[in-house]
C-alpha cells in the first residue's frame, strides 16, 4: 500500500499517514536509525508523530524521501525486511524498486515490468542500483556477460546468485564457477596439502557466495556430485561446457591465451559470465589483461553484452565507494601527468 502526503499546512513539510502502526516502527528501525540514514543520505528531517512522519526540507528532497518511505513500507508490507542495504538501494533508485503489492509473483518478473530479483533456496537478491539491475537483466537474457567494474560493486555475487536460480529451476544442469589462481601482489611460496588444499583458498569468494543461496550441506552435496564445480582457470583447457552456468571472477588477471581458452569452451545449453576489475590486475609486469582483450575484440558481437560498474554502484560500506573515487581520481591526475610530459617532448 503506497502512502499518499497529505496536504501540508507549511508548504515547507510534508505529512505522512500510515496505517499500521508496527509497520511503522519497522521502517523507522531501531532509535528510528533507519529515518537517520534517509535523513543523512537526502538532506531532510523526519519528525515522529505518533504514526505521522512528518518531513522538512527542500521541494525535491524531500519528495525523494517520501517516494523511499513508500517503497521501504511496501516492502514491509509485502513481508520483507528492511536493512540498512535496502534503505540505500531504494535511496539510489529513486524509491521505485520496493515491494509494493501488485507486483507480479514470478522468478523472471524482471520481463515483465516487475520487480527486478534473483530467487534462490536461501534469500532472494535484488539489485540495489541501476548498473545492476541492467547487469541481472543481461545475466537472464544473454548466453555471455561480461561484468566489469571495481570491488564491491556485486559482479560475482548476482552472477552466481543468477547461476543458483537457473540451476534450483531446472534451466542448467551443473554450476561452474573459475577464477585464475594468480597470488594478489604476494609471493605465498609451496602452500601445504592436496590440490584442493592448495587452490581452495583462492577460490574461498565463490564457496562464501554459494553459501548464501543454498544450503551448507546441500553445496557440500553437490560439490561431491560435480553438480557444482569450483576450479582454477588453468583445470578448464580441453572441457565443452554443456547445460551449464559459468562463471569466471577476476577475469582481469586471466592472460589473452587463458580468455581465448575459456570463452571458447561454451557449449550447447550453458550461459557464461566473466567479472573483472580492471584496477586490479595482478599479472605480471609486461602481460596483457585477457579481460582488456575480450573487451576490445568482442563489443561488437551481438548477444553478448558488457555491464559496467562505477564506485557508485559499490554495495558494501560507504567508506569502500570513497576509497575507490580516491584511487580513481590519484590514477587520473597520474595519468593527465603523463600525457602533459609526453606532449612537452
Amino acid at each position: 500500500m503506497q502512502i499518499e502526503a497529505e496536504a501540508a499546512v507549511n508548504p515547507a513539510e510534508t505529512p505522512l499517514e500510515y496505517p499500521d502502526n508496527r509497520l511503522l516502527i519497522e521502517l523507522c528501525g531501531e532509535f528510528d536509525k533507519n529515518l537517520t540514514q534517509i535523513e543523512s543520505s537526502l538532506g531532510v528531517q523526519i519528525i515522529r508523530r505518533g504514526n505521522q512522519l512528518v518531513l522538512h526540507g527542500k521541494d525535491y528532497e524531500r519528495g525523494k524521501a517520501v517516494d523511499v518511505l513508500n517503497a521501504l513500507y511496501g516492502r514491509l508490507e509485502a513481508g520483507r525486511s528492511v536493512e540498512t542495504g535496502d534503505i540505500a538501494a531504494e535511496i539510489r533508485m529513486g524509491g521505485d524498486n520496493g515491494g509494493h503489492e501488485n507486483a507480479p509473483d514470478q522468478q523472471m518478473e524482471m520481463f515483465s515490468g516487475g520487480r527486478v530479483e534473483i530467487r534462490t533456496r536461501k534469500k532472494t537478491v535484488e539489485p540495489r542500483t541501476e548498473a545492476q539491475k541492467a547487469y541481472v537483466r543481461a545475466l537472464f537474457e544473454n548466453e555471455l556477460a561480461f561484468g566489469i567494474g571495481p570491488a564491491g560493486t556485486g559482479k560475482t555475487y548476482l552472477a552466481v546468485a543468477a547461476g543458483v536460480s537457473m540451476f534450483v529451476d531446472g534451466l542448467v544442469d551443473k554450476i561452474i564457477l573459475s577464477r585464475p589462481a594468480v597470488e594478489a601482489g604476494e609471493k605465498l611460496g609451496y602452500l601445504p596439502g592436496d590440490m584442493k588444499d592448495k587452490v581452495d583458498p583462492f577460490m574461498q569468494p565463490l564457496y562464501d557466495a554459494l553459501g548464501d543461496f543454498l544450503p551448507g550441506k546441500q553445496v557440500t552435496k553437490l560439490i561431491e556430485e560435480k553438480r557444482i564445480e569450483i576450479a582454477p582457470l588453468a583445470f578448464m583447457r580441453g572441457r565443452t561446457l554443456a547445460n551449464a552456468f559459468v562463471v569466471l571472477d577476476e577475469a582481469q588477471n586471466a592472460t589473452t591465451m587463458q580468455m581465448k581458452m575459456f570463452l571458447t569452451r561454451l557449449g550447447e545449453g550453458s550461459r557464461m559470465v566473466i567479472t573483472g576489475d580492471r584496477s586490479q590486475v595482478d599479472l605480471p609486469r609486461g602481460v596483457t589483461s585477457g579481460l582488456h582483450d575480450a573487451e576490445r575484440l568482442l563489443k561488437h558481437i551481438d548477444s553478448i553484452s558488457f555491464n559496467y560498474f562505477t564506485a557508485k554502484d559499490v554495495v558494501r560500506h560507504p567508506l569502500v565507494a570513497k576509497i575507490i573515487e580516491a584511487y580513481d581520481d590519484a590514477d587520473q591526475k597520474a595519468f593527465i601527468k603523463r600525457e602533459a610530459k609526453k606532449a612537452e617532448k
